[in-house]
């Protein structure tokens, strides 16, 4: 197939490789773009990691946690532009979606657009959603919601860039104090800067560890000095590359932001606190929303559709 000067931008953006690299994987794929991906990995041309996608949608990511700490819930509701996502009547409809999300029984975001909207109970949430963009003028968009709860301690948030990410944190504790919830807001802020995928490598599946052996081994391979060594050597290089990308994305084996000495892990430092406290202290899961997270907006071409118009009067 023709490979574009669009799809050679796209995986310039998602791999960080070269232009003619990226057009030669694109070439040797037929255009395939995970499996350039793949491509590029194996000749160690692209980063470890593909980008979670593009982030372009605007809109908001709010969270909203009950009085006791008990429970929480985060919602993405979605705008065309950034103008609508700062306008003060989007900004209370994500504020009753919010509240809607945390009230519902729903498992997923269909039967939470077929409820009925607790503001107005004669509408469905879908129906509610219509007429707010009858009223804004611009395309909107329940993206997701997630709640957690924690009986055995506190759910703890974050928001940052004025709802732009809306992070939450289970934390399992027996001690519930200032110090506490202050190590479970850096802890927060932590997730939202740095954006791990799971948070302890009891979640990493060992089809992922296998999949990411096998990108290792053929970069190895690709490698004239590398592919020489002997087998021992090679399967101790692939391990730790392996232990290497692991600290990076789970989050307790991350080297802490705030860490003095530069080398304090997350799961040091609540080790740290729980010791303070004299508590027992686990950072069970969170969960972590940014706005547009692997949606693609359309390009708009400004001058193009102005020129279009004026030549339409």
């Amino acid at each position: 197939m023709a490979i574009t000067a669009g799809m050679v931008k796209e995986l310039r953006e998602m791999t960080g490789a070269g232009m003619m690299d990226c057009k030669k994987a694109l070439t040797a794929t037929e255009g395939d773009m995970d499996k350039a991906v793949e491509f590029l990995r194996e000749k160690g041309l692209a980063t470890a990691q593909k980008k979670a996608g593009r982030i372009a949608a605007e809109g908001l990511c709010k969270v909203l946690v009950s009085e006791d700490d008990k429970k929480a819930v985060v919602v993405e509701v979605n705008a065309e532009t950034d103008f609508v996502a700062k306008n003060e009547t989007f900004q209370a409809y994500v504020a009753e979606v919010a509240e809607q999300a945390m009230a519902t029984e729903a498992a997923d975001i269909e039967a939470f657009m077929a409820e009925k909207w607790l503001p107005d109970t004669s509408k469905t949430v879908a129906e509610a959603l219509a007429g707010k963009i009858a009223i804004i003028g611009e395309n909107m968009n329940i993206r997701r919601f997630q709640k957690v709860e924690e009986a055995d301690g506190f759910v703890a948030s974050y928001t940052h860039m004025g709802g732009k990410i809306g992070v939450l944190v289970d934390v399992v504790t027996d001690v519930v104090n200032d110090e506490v919830k202050e190590m479970a807001k850096n802890v927060a802020m932590q997730i939202a800067a740095l954006r791990p995928q799971y948070t302890n490598r009891s979640e990493v599946s060992e089809e992922y560890i296998a999949h990411e052996k096998e990108i290792l081994l053929a970069q190895i391979m690709n490698d004239p000095k590398e592919s020489q060594k002997p087998q021992k050597v090679i399967d101790g290089m692939i391990n730790g590359r392996i232990n290497k990308e692991l600290k990076e994305i789970c989050l307790l084996d991350q080297v802490y932001v705030k860490a003095e000495d530069g080398k304090q892990t997350v799961q040091a430092y609540v080790d740290s606190v729980a010791k303070a406290a004299g508590a027992k202290i686990t950072v069970k899961g969170f969960v972590r929303f940014e706005t547009g997270e692997g949606i693609e907006k359309k390009e708009e071409d400004f001058a193009a559709e102005v020129a279009k118009q004026m030549a339409g009067k």
